[in-house]
């Protein structure tokens, strides 16, 4: 908006204030003194521009976002910790206390806490555990825990998981919250409307969106089907937030049903002609990393899997030349998710 306001610009119009009988020729004393006044109005003007920015919706961030959001009762969803159950061993009847240190095998480790004190009956027990900080990072998969973390009991008691963690979030980021304070803005919500509904459901901590079927099973009833904020079907605790959330919140009269989204695996199989030292391993990994954000960005907002796209994702890849009978869970089409459920990536066999 001041581009205008350069330093050159602010320097000729303060010149243009000093009268005409003092010299402002360049050299002279007035001419040389007003130019550095003349570069910090600039600057000036530069920084006007950004706080100006920072009061509108669209443009503004982070700590100046939640103000503007805040003024219609929307605030930024924290980050969300991961659970699950492990298993302890070691020696019969010893106690291993509450909070007591897990962690991952990484060379960035991930870290968990015991939730209960336990006692190893015959030499094992099972526990709680949770994320020590909360954060998509928590969602392990099963065997990812294998060790306590330095202390009295390290080396005696060994841990793993069986099942894979779940209920991690990150916190919302700006985007998502900007999505959230348009739909407050832009879709007026009313006495239990499908819009109440829907913003209802994206205020719980683990749902990055979801989709509101009223009168789905009939007069008086609404479906609510939720997406995980990996774009997945999100995990029993996030259902049973959402679904206590909802039925504190809702109007009288409603039966609510609340539900994790479908998840429609998507399986690829190709043959593969790479580059001469070209490592396949390293292929596949590339590949179902695009596939998987492939799909995240169709997830509520388009129903189409589209070959094509997936074979461009094939050759985008560095190290592959060509491909041959590429597949896409068994055919060479497109393939259409049904509605109430979300593409993610199944089996991805490459040769």
């Amino acid at each position: 908006m001041y581009e205008y306001k350069t330093p050159e610009a602010i320097h000729e119009s303060m010149l243009a204030d000093v009268d005409d009988s003092i010299d402002k020729r360049e050299g002279s004393v007035v001419h040389d003194m007003l130019y550095p006044p003349a570069i910090e109005l600039s600057l000036a003007y530069v920084e006007l521009d950004a706080v100006m920015m920072l009061g509108f919706a669209d443009t503004t961030e982070g700590y100046w976002l939640d103000l503007r959001a805040g003024e219609f009762g929307v605030t930024r969803k924290p980050a969300a910790k991961a659970e699950g159950n492990v298993v302890l061993t070691g020696p019969a009847d010893t106690l291993v206390p509450v909070d007591t240190l897990l962690m991952t095998d990484d060379e960035e480790p991930v870290y968990f806490l015991t939730k209960d004190e336990v006692i190893l009956t015959g030499g094992t027990a099972t526990v709680l555990a949770e994320a020590q900080e909360g954060g998509a990072d928590g969602n392990i998969s099963a065997g990812r825990i294998t060790t306590l973390a330095p202390g009295d009991l390290y080396g005696v008691v060994t841990v793993t998981n069986s099942l894979a963690f779940s209920g991690g979030a990150d916190e919302e980021t700006d985007e998502e919250l900007q999505s959230r304070l348009k739909d407050r803005v832009q879709k007026p919500a009313t006495s239990g409307n499908a819009n109440h509904y829907l913003q209802w459901a994206k205020e719980v901590v683990g749902v990055s969106d979801a989709k509101v079927y009223p009168l789905w099973n009939g007069p008086g009833t609404v479906k609510v089907v939720l997406l995980s904020a990996d774009k997945k079907a999100p995990a029993q605790s996030v259902v049973d937030a959402a679904t206590t959330y909802i039925e504190s919140v809702r109007p009288f009269g409603a039966t609510v049903t609340v539900a994790g989204v479908i998840e429609t695996a998507i399986n690829v199989n190709a043959t593969l002609t790479l580059q001469a030292g070209g490592d396949q391993f390293a292929v596949k990994a590339a590949f179902e990393q695009a596939l998987t954000d492939y799909l995240e960005e169709l997830a509520f907002t388009d129903p189409v899997v589209r070959y094509s796209q997936i074979a461009n994702l094939l050759l985008d890849i560095p190290d592959v030349l060509d491909y041959s009978g590429l597949t896409v869970n068994g055919g060479t089409g497109n393939l259409v998710v049904s509605d109430g459920k979300v593409a993610v990536k199944g089996t991805v066999n490459l040769t």
